[in-house]
């Protein structure tokens, strides 16, 4: 019999969230396909290794990462054969014309996820459902692709109480159901070490269209940065690949190497972690960092005008809006704004699986 639990993901942020469902799902013996759409190819084979999880059933991407608009562009070129034709979808792609097609959040690889699925005549099971920015154009295109896949799915995880109200602000017509925290949070508690806080450099990344193509956002962060190494603090830059580009193509590599500014590639996931962990603080347009460095009480600076996640806010965790003076009081009295860390210890993606068992039964 052919799986009917299908699991669709392209992005590193995907697999990290879809990981406890995946175990999940092979604890309790269940047949599920899993399905990687290329758009972090090559990243994605790592991570499957770091979090023992097989390979996929399916690869509709290359083994490379699509990293620029180019290559997004040539990337989404290359599935419309497939997804114009409902006959190749369920062929190629699920195997079968009935189940249940799990995706996660607002990625270019999400709605790919919800169109195939649709096509095919699966239903469609929303992790992560309910963010909110209330603005189409920040973040674009993620705002987009929440919505169209919101109204799209006939299952929406919701993370938290505000993420219900959304959904329900939005009439979505699909079945809500709200978990005890993100699968994120699952997945740091489950990898997470004990380290000394504080103990290593400030911890930065940037990564979001906004900010990389906005040349006063993007100077503005790294004046930042430069701020800090002159208060003789170490600063270690994690760079997407994306953002290592842009540097690359302003001349900017260089000056952040003459400032003191350490750069390096993205880490592997539990290295990462162990990084945040020590931290004295972070900066970041992170949507999952926020998440992270909320839940281990590290104080964060947001380097974004708004954010649609609750976690943090108020606590550890401060917005920006790209205001000098906001930043600059936050870098002075950053320790004020460290909390303890939260042990939540549930298991969201037990009750992910538990609500895709049943409607597998309906």
């Amino acid at each position: 019999m052919n799986p009917k639990i299908n699991v669709l993901l392209g992005t590193k942020a995907e697999m990290i969230k879809a990981a406890p469902v995946i175990k999940e799902l092979e604890k309790r013996g269940f047949s599920y396909r899993l399905i990687e759409t290329g758009q972090h190819g090559a990243y994605l084979d790592k991570l499957r290794k770091e979090f023992q999880i097989r390979e996929p059933d399916v690869r509709l991407g290359k083994k490379t990462d699509v990293d620029s608009l180019f290559q997004a562009c040539k990337w989404l070129l290359g599935l419309i054969p497939i997804i114009v034709s409902r006959k190749r979808v369920r062929e190629q792609v699920f195997s079968t014309s009935s189940g249940i097609c799990l995706i996660h959040g607002d990625t270019p690889s999400t709605l790919v996820g919800a169109l195939l699925a649709k096509r095919a005549g699966l239903q469609i099971a929303h992790l992560e459902s309910g963010l909110r920015s209330e603005s189409f154009l920040h973040p674009f295109p993620e705002e987009i692709i929440r919505v169209i896949v919101m109204k799209l799915s006939d299952v929406l995880f919701a993370p938290d109480e505000k993420a219900v109200s959304n959904l329900v602000a939005l009439k979505v017509k699909g079945r809500i159901e709200e978990t005890t925290t993100n699968t994120g949070i699952e997945s740091l508690e489950e990898n997470i070490e004990e380290v000394n806080r504080a103990s290593g450099p400030v911890i930065a990344t940037l990564h979001r269209v906004e900010n990389l193509h906005r040349k006063k956002r993007l100077k503005g962060f790294l004046k930042l940065l430069e701020q800090i190494t002159q208060k003789g603090q170490q600063v270690l830059f994690v760079l997407h690949q994306p953002t290592q580009e842009i540097l690359h193509k302003q001349g900017l590599l260089k000056k952040i190497e003459e400032i003191g500014i350490k750069t390096v590639p993205l880490m592997p996931y539990k290295e990462f972690i162990k990084k945040l962990a020590s931290a004295p603080y972070v900066i970041t347009d992170g949507g999952s960092i926020q998440e992270e460095t909320a839940h281990m009480g590290i104080p964060c600076l947001l380097w974004r005008g708004k954010t649609e996640r609750q976690n943090g806010l108020g606590q550890n965790v401060v917005i920006s809006n790209y205001d000098k003076k906001t930043s600059e009081a936050f870098l002075n009295d950053f320790e004020n704004h460290r909390t303890e860390i939260r042990s939540e210890h549930s298991n969201p993606s037990s009750q992910v699986v538990d609500v895709l068992e049943e409607t597998m039964k309906v």
